[in-house]
């Protein structure tokens, strides 16, 4: 207890001001429940245009702005009535938190009283939690103990909530499936045209998720169809592709760690999932510290806030001091001003800067390589990374300064030219990624006007290279003024 919030997704352990629930398809900006304009009577427009002028229309303007501001109250809307009785019935009490729609993050959970450094935030009965105990103990328990070769956890929860979805109405999951997000903005969700337009690095990775997701549909097919005397329809209509893409979204997106014991009818892989009903609602920012972990006294899940929160304002956790393009990958959202992001460079973008014909090349890549100093190279608020010029330095070292390299991974500099040359070079590749990423500002400009069915996951990619630009033109400005100072 009283560890950092480690989210699923982080393995150790996020948009920010503008962070959007988890992965969830954007919905339009909400605003308070005013009624529209048109509904007044025209005699009464005017009137209440001049009214509006004074003293009081401005104290008016302001109180309608804050609440604005503050978050729309949900809590009177259907499904979260019921999502309440349900989790009350399992031993939840919370009076202090609301749903909410706000304007920058979508939909979270605003507090109803201040909170300090030091306050529970939430305290979630563990009859609340989703785990792989509990789809043990459902009707799939027989049937995953005895498929061969075992089940991961992972697919496991994936089939549970599957099966408990198509359940509709006889799901005792239904109050919390009805609150789940319809559709997601994880990469594993984006179209090839779109993921065409993310960085290099994130690219590739994004390509791996959406492999790794058809590949588990592949492998599991057989899985799926031992289920058969459980469901009067065929598996294959009830376990399809989309079924299995939209709960693994869910279950990447939206559970907290939590580890469990092994059980043998579980493959080898971690079983550290916990999906927690009105607890992931708690949107995300990089600007928040806060503490969490499975009680045991009360057998509950908790979190604990280091930071103050006012009255009626959302409440936010931080899921890890993660870049944008990791919180994309993972969460299917990106944060405004996130002060962990970065933007990388891949090891090809750094290698056309270096003559192919020098000869002690190929072993300052292998040295690089070895060291691990092709990866995790970027471009930050404060300039180029200490590793991306270090390795800046070692493949500018000249011939006579090549058995110095050592000395430039332990942070030595061999000499002025080589430090000069490494943040000459460090420059060229930030305005070269400068150019690509204003290309690609417009190219997604172009779509969204064409592709009106791309316009969710377009304007999330936007955001994304938007804020990769800022740090670049941050960092030139930070080596223009390094150079200036070497010169």
């Amino acid at each position: 207890m009283g560890t950092p919030l480690r989210w699923r997704g982080s393995p150790a352990s996020g948009a920010g001001e503008r962070a959007g629930t988890r992965g969830e398809e954007q919905r339009g900006n909400v605003g308070p429940c005013v009624p529209f304009a048109g509904c007044l009577k025209k005699e009464n427009l005017l009137f209440n245009m001049k009214k509006s002028r004074g003293r009081t229309g401005r104290k008016r303007r302001r109180k309608h702005s804050k609440s604005f501001m503050d978050g729309v109250n949900c809590s009177h809307k259907l499904e979260y009535i019921k999502l309440k009785k349900w989790l009350k019935e399992r031993g939840f009490e919370d009076s202090n938190l609301r749903p909410a729609e706000f304007w920058e993050t979508g939909r979270g959970l605003m507090t109803t009283k201040a909170l300090q450094a030091g306050d529970v935030i939430i305290s979630l009965p563990e009859k609340c939690l989703l785990t792989t105990g509990t789809v043990l103990s459902s009707c799939l328990g027989g049937h995953i103990e005895k498929w061969k070769p075992p089940v991961s956890p992972l697919l496991a929860l994936c089939t549970f909530l599957i099966a408990e979805k198509h359940a509709g109405e006889k799901s005792p999951w239904k109050p919390y499936l009805d609150v789940l997000p319809k559709a997601y903005t994880c990469p594993a969700c984006l179209e090839p045209d779109v993921i065409n337009l993310l960085p290099k690095p994130l690219k590739r990775k994004a390509q791996e998720q959406k492999r790794m997701v058809q590949e588990l549909f592949r492998s599991s097919k057989a899985f799926f169809s031992s289920l058969q005397p459980l469901f009067a329809e065929s598996t294959g209509s009830i376990f399809n592709f989309s079924a299995l893409q939209w709960a693994w979204c869910t279950v990447n997106t939206r559970t907290i760690y939590m580890k469990h014991p092994h059980r043998e009818c579980f493959s080898l892989e971690p079983d550290v999932y916990a999906l927690a009903p009105y607890l992931d609602l708690l949107n995300h920012s990089p600007n928040v510290q806060v503490k969490a972990g499975f009680n045991e006294q009360t057998r509950s899940y908790e979190i604990w806030t280091n930071s103050h929160c006012r009255k009626y304002q959302e409440v936010l956790i931080c899921y890890g001091p993660h870049d944008n393009q990791r919180l994309l990958l993972e969460y299917g959202f990106v944060a405004m001003d996130n002060p962990h992001s970065s933007v990388h460079v891949s090891a090809d973008t750094l290698l056309k800067y270096f003559s192919p014909l020098d000869k002690q090349r190929k072993a300052k890549v292998s040295i690089l390589k070895d060291h691990d100093f092709l990866e995790n190279l970027t471009f930050g608020w404060e300039g180029p990374s200490w590793r991306l010029l270090t390795a800046l330095k070692v493949l500018g070292l000249a011939a006579e300064e090549f058995a110095c390299w050592r000395r430039i991974l332990l942070g030595d500099v061999p000499s002025a030219r080589n430090e000069q040359q490494a943040l000459a070079t460090a420059a060229k590749i930030c305005q070269c990624l400068i150019e690509e990423t204003q290309h690609v500002l417009l190219q997604i400009s172009q779509l969204k006007r064409d592709r009106e069915n791309l316009k969710t996951h377009l304007a999330l990619v936007e955001m994304l290279r938007s804020e990769d630009l800022k740090i670049l033109q941050k960092s030139a400005e930070i080596l223009c003024n390094s150079n200036l100072g070497t010169t």
